[in-house]
């Protein structure tokens, strides 16, 4: 052993053993409760605090959230429930609120009488929130009196002290993060909205109100829907055409093997008549998206009462013999399956997806006799249902056939030629451009980093996938290369494992033609290759719109690139400009193919200096319906959407 390794190992022992006390676990590995220290994790801090007035809500004793989001990066979130407890605590000492707010895993929900059911399973939540906060105040109101404690970086700076008197409960917490520890970062008040709307639907009669104080005037989001989950479907179904026009609400309990409390379960759905579909689960109000046990029983539940409906229905046997499979079932639906429970069993710290074996069987029978009884009352919406369901059967084997004859045609053929590849294999470091023309092709080719840079030109209109079934997406020879040059398949086959590049760039023109290309690059990348954009390999290039010279021929001083109107106007009236007596030349690019390959390089693909858009998955409900009414059959939505937002609209050229 080397003098050196003797001193290593002797360095190591009793003292090495660091106890973290407290909170200062958390402030030490934040990750480790709230994922991330950007973005996502300074909105989780949001949603821990929320998710403890939700408990109360589904406990039966609170009917009013209010979230605001303040300036100063300071966030309060008031609710009208019980309010947290304050008095001494039996085995701490100390006061309970100080307990819930300072020590990990303690809370109402971990004592079987105070929360049947709760969505924050670890009990870390608001101490977890107040460790990693600059500041905090808790203010709680119960028992006649306003009770006020305030904290910095989770160490309380007060105690708990009696402030005033009131008639009402409830329990106020007002923070603002540690930017030593958090990124700084703003909030996304459309995520945290469409979170908040998301909490509403799964409780309904909840009143959830979000404000955004931040800019000159006030922003609110007002949720409240005593429809619940059939209000939810009615929202994600807005502006289609539905096949059923009631949306199916089924609810009922599954027994716990274990003898505590039963499950709750709640099932919406509806069909339109799309080709894609949406399937949401919960369990405790958390997303589970990864699915699981409640998922799976779901499916099984309804392909078993549409098949047994298939039985019945001789009109509909003669048109489709075969039984159905999944797939043929889900064409078009829109479903929620939630459910509530007391010892929900999640795979993995993400809660996820659902682990506990009896909700498998529990709703798949739950949905198989509640559903054929309801379809069995109403023969004109199973006839309906089981029509859709057979289109989508035959869908399904010329897709089948489709897929076979483009492998037999593709094979030996690699590459599409279109596809200008970079030698790099990594694709973490190789970059794909979508690029709008050979004419900008052309010039991208020249002016790219060949090594990790590929460069992909397509040419005449795309086929818009809003409005097409599988096979005349995977037969569109416009996609097609598209499909290729990525690799890693279509729709429910895609694998993001096996994405050749993980920057895939639309570069396209900045005019209306560009945007259209945009638009349905984009709408085929949301409907058949959601994965991309959900792990951030989807960005729009940003192409100059004006290039303004002062001076000319050997005499030119300088050579300026702006990307927009305002930036191009503030130019011009600046000192630069104004204060020559030198030629200044103005060119406005209509197209990239105006660009040579050097100014291209220079300007939109150099990874030095170019402006790149990633796009973002922050709202799918609000993206599935923009997408819809944008490009979809019906032309009324889409009408009211363009007079709504034409004044928006800038650098039209026609």
């Amino acid at each position: 052993m080397s003098e050196e390794q003797h001193k290593s190992d002797s360095s190591y022992g009793v003292g090495s053993i660091h106890v973290l006390k407290g909170l200062e676990g958390v402030r030490k590995r934040p990750g480790m409760y709230i994922g991330t220290q950007g973005i996502d994790g300074l909105h989780h801090m949001i949603y821990e605090v929320v998710d403890n007035s939700i408990d109360e809500a589904m406990a039966g004793f609170c009917t009013d959230v209010e979230i605001t989001l303040e300036k100063d990066n300071w966030v309060t979130v008031k609710d009208n429930g019980r309010g947290i407890p304050v008095g001494e605590h039996p085995v701490e000492h100390k006061n309970t609120l100080e307990v819930a707010l300072t020590i990990l895993h303690a809370g109402g929900k971990f004592e079987q009488g105070a929360y049947s059911v709760s969505g924050g399973l670890h009990g870390v939540g608001v101490s977890v929130v107040n460790a990693l906060s600059d500041r905090l105040e808790a203010v709680v109101e119960r028992d006649g009196h306003i009770y006020r404690q305030t904290y910095a970086k989770g160490i309380p700076q007060t105690e708990v002290t009696e402030i005033g008197d009131s008639d009402k409960t409830g329990t106020t917490i007002r923070f603002t993060p540690d930017f030593t520890i958090m990124e700084h970062v703003d909030f996304d008040f459309s995520v945290l909205s469409a979170r908040m709307r998301e909490l509403a639907f799964l409780n309904k009669g909840i009143h959830i109100c979000i404000t955004d104080d931040r800019g000159d005037s006030p922003v609110t989001h007002d949720y409240h829907f005593e429809g619940g989950l059939v209000s939810f479907i009615q929202l994600l179904n807005e502006n289609k055409k539905t096949i059923n026009e009631d949306v199916i609400y089924i609810a009922g309990s599954i027994p716990n093997p274990a003898g505590g409390k039963d499950t709750e379960v709640e099932i919406a759905l509806q069909y339109n008549d799309r080709y894609d579909s949406i399937l949401y689960g919960f369990v405790n109000n958390i997303n589970t998206r990864e699915g699981g046990t409640h998922i799976s029983g779901f499916r099984t539940g309804l392909t078993r009462a549409l098949n047994e409906q298939l039985k019945k229905n001789n009109k509909i046997q003669k048109k489709f013999e075969q039984a159905f499979e999944g797939d043929d079932l889900r064409e078009g639906l829109v479903a929620i399956v939630s459910v509530k429970m007391t010892d929900p069993q999640f795979e993995g710290q993400t809660k996820m997806k659902l682990g506990n074996s009896y909700i498998q069987s529990g709703v798949a029978s739950l949905l198989y006799q509640r559903l054929n009884d309801y379809l069995d009352e109403k023969p004109a919406t199973a006839f309906a249902i089981l029509e859709k369901a057979v289109m989508a059967a035959k869908a399904r084997i010329a897709a089948r056939d489709a897929r076979a004859r483009i492998r037999k045609d593709s094979e030996g053929m690699g590459l599409p030629g279109k596809l200008a590849d970079c030698s790099e294999k990594d694709p973490a470091k190789c970059e794909l451009f979508i690029v709008e023309g050979d004419s900008a092709g052309g010039s991208a080719k020249q002016g790219r980093d060949r090594k990790t840079q590929a460069i992909l030109s397509l040419w005449g209109k795309m086929l818009n996938v809003e409005k097409s079934r599988d096979e005349k997406v995977m037969e569109n020879e416009k996609l097609q290369p598209v499909i290729a040059s990525i690799g890693a398949g279509l729709g429910a086959n895609f694998d993001i494992e096996k994405v050749r590049y993980h920057k895939i760039i639309i570069m396209a023109d900045a005019d209306v033609d560009g945007s259209h290309i945009r638009t349905l690059l984009l709408t085929f990348f949301f409907r058949y290759m959601q994965p991309l954009i959900e792990h951030g390999y989807v960005y729009f290039a940003m192409p100059p719109l004006y290039k303004v010279s002062i001076g000319s021929g050997d005499k030119k001083i300088s050579e300026k690139y702006l990307y927009d109107d305002e930036a191009y106007e503030k130019y011009m009236k600046s000192e630069e400009i104004t204060g020559t007596n030198k030629k200044v030349t103005v060119q406005r690019f209509k197209g990239l193919g105006e660009m040579n390959p050097s100014e291209l390089w220079e300007t939109t693909m150099d990874p030095k200096d170019r402006l790149i858009t990633q796009v973002h998955l922050n709202d799918f409900t609000t993206a599935d319906n923009v997408f819809t009414k944008l490009m979809g059959e019906e032309v009324e939505p889409r009408r009211k959407f363009i007079e709504e937002n034409a004044t928006y609209a800038t650098n039209l050229d026609f």
